[in-house]
């Protein structure tokens, strides 16, 4: 019989709800976002292990697997786990104990399935019923099988050392580690191995593994970054902007005294975010895809995937950067070889486990720089929209003493200038923020300090120069820096619950000081 007595871990959720209430509501919805084609996917990236080692396949009553992790549930809950565990990364699902009562109940939860599904019927009628309709049958006394409720990924992974035994998580397991429990299972059973030494790998650059590459990509962004606030804070304006615009700096402050600060406090913030995306890229590469992460290398694509294409904001905005366009052409063949080099082996080493109340308080860091994250995507999915459209939020022509018409009278070239910078910072935001939601999803794990001291990092970039600037040139309406005055107390508040967690002394990994992005030799 499972055992559904309360256990302190099984988390707050329990607590408000009730134990049976929390776990239906977890699995129903996980289940809700996992039985559709895209949300398993979104699932599978976020929680599940797409590629688990060959020795985690095996068998349980007869039924192949192809990872012997699973969890073993009550009929009540069999249709939303059958629906949401396969996403997971869970390799079975039980259906423990099924009596004759119970038939309708499993029939209807194996109709559609996409995983295993096997049963341990409380007698021989029930079982003939559901032969037809389920994989196979377990029963209570098979050594193999290990059922487990404590959320303990080490014990979990010490088990399936065995050849041949399957653990079966309860419901109250995913209640208490979250969904990404499976994830992490697997991962601490994977095999791996030292980080190679690379003595032979010279200067021939077509020998440099991938993490070369990717390292190069972060520190030519924030070069690039630290090079146009250099640009900001001296000339402001280079001689194709001259050229653009047939303005000089004096024309411009002349014809309006904020148009110079309003240039430069947008450039400032675009700067800053590319240092934070050159920060993020080089923990990527350094703490993430060297030592085969596969989460790592997808977080690295796709916010690269959505970073480079707005380059091509030029078709809207009219206006071709060369600097950038430059910066963009050198760095993304960089890039693509970054994600086309073979995959590195795993060469991480599972942290020990920690003491509770330290894992819950990383849990709702995690979920602060979650919403943190997300809330830089909206806003630079609604800063490029409005830099491809109006160009101005009604705060910057208050900013400013002057409506569009006004700036189009004194140069027709003028906004579309404006509107560039302004569509590209959103485009830049974008893809920082992809990763910090991701990174921030796939990479919390205790121990990797690399991702503490890369999200800090790009916090303080990202976060510091918008709010010096703002106060330099006197833009400081609370209703325009409200968003990032609130990213920064959840910023701060999420690094700040989790650095014990992140940071933990463990033998892979140390707080002591910044991952060093040197190559190895």
């Amino acid at each position: 019989m499972p055992d559904w007595t309360y256990h302190p871990l099984r988390g707050a959720a329990a607590a408000v709800l009730g134990l049976r209430r929390s776990q239906r509501t977890a699995l129903r919805l996980l289940a809700s976002v996992g039985s559709r084609p895209a949300g398993a996917r979104l699932i599978a990236r976020g929680f599940g292990h797409r590629h688990p080692p060959q020795r985690l396949a095996g068998e349980i009553a007869g039924v192949p697997l192809t990872v012997r992790i699973g969890i073993s549930v009550p009929p009540s809950l069999a249709r939303e786990a059958v629906r949401a565990m396969s996403p997971l990364g869970a390799g079975v699902v039980e259906v423990a104990p099924v009596s004759a009562a119970d038939a309708r109940t499993v029939r209807e939860a194996a109709a559609g399935r996409s995983m295993p599904l096997v049963v341990r019927a409380c007698d021989p009628e029930t079982e003939a019923a559901l032969k037809p309709h389920v994989d196979g049958f377990t029963s209570g006394d098979d050594p193999h099988v290990i059922h487990v409720s404590d959320p303990s990924v080490t014990a979990a992974a010490n088990a399936l050392e065995e050849p041949g035994t399957v653990v079966l998580a309860r419901p109250e397991v995913l209640v208490a580690a979250g969904p990404g429990w499976f994830a992490r299972v697997t991962e601490a059973a994977t095999p791996t191995s030292p980080a190679p030494v690379l003595r032979d790998v010279g200067r021939d650059p077509r020998r440099w593994p991938a993490w070369w590459w990717a390292l190069l990509v972060g520190l030519g962004m924030t070069g690039a970054g630290l090079g146009a606030a250099a640009i900001t804070l001296g000339p402001v304006l280079l001689w194709y902007d001259q050229d653009y615009l047939g303005m000089t700096l004096h024309e411009l402050h002349a014809a309006n005294h904020h148009l110079v600060h309003f240039l430069q406090h947008d450039r400032i913030t675009m700067a800053g975010t590319m240092v934070a995306i050159g920060a993020l890229y080089t923990g990527l590469a350094v703490g993430g895809i060297r030592r085969g992460w596969p989460w790592a290398r997808e977080v690295y694509l796709l916010s690269g995937a959505i970073g480079f294409p707005t380059l091509f904001y030029f078709l809207a905005t009219g206006f071709v950067e060369p600097l950038h366009t430059a910066t963009a052409l050198v760095l993304f063949p960089m890039f693509v070889m970054g994600v086309r080099r073979t995959p590195h082996a795993p060469r991480w080493r599972p942290a020990r486990e920690g003491p509770e109340p330290e894992r819950r308080r990383a849990l709702v860091g995690q979920l602060l720089m979650i919403l943190t994250g997300a809330g830089l995507f909206v806003g630079g999915a609604v800063i490029s929209v409005v830099g491809l459209t109006d160009v101005f939020v009604p705060t910057d022509l208050t900013f400013l003493g002057a409506d569009a018409q006004t700036l189009e009278a004194i140069n027709p070239r003028l906004v579309p200038f404006l509107a560039h910078d302004r569509a590209g910072f959103g485009g830049a935001l974008m893809s920082a923020a992809v990763a910090i939601v991701l990174l921030s999803a796939w990479g919390w794990r205790r121990g990797e300090a690399w991702v503490f001291w890369s999200l800090a990092v790009a916090a303080a970039a990202g976060f510091l120069p918008a709010v010096v600037v703002h106060g330099t040139i006197h833009y400081t309406d609370l209703i325009h820096l409200a968003p990032v005055y609130f990213g920064i107390a959840l910023t701060g508040t999420g690094l700040f619950l989790a650095r014990p967690y992140l940071c933990a002394k463990t033998p892979s990994a140390l707080c002591a000081k910044a991952p060093s992005a040197s190559p190895e030799s």
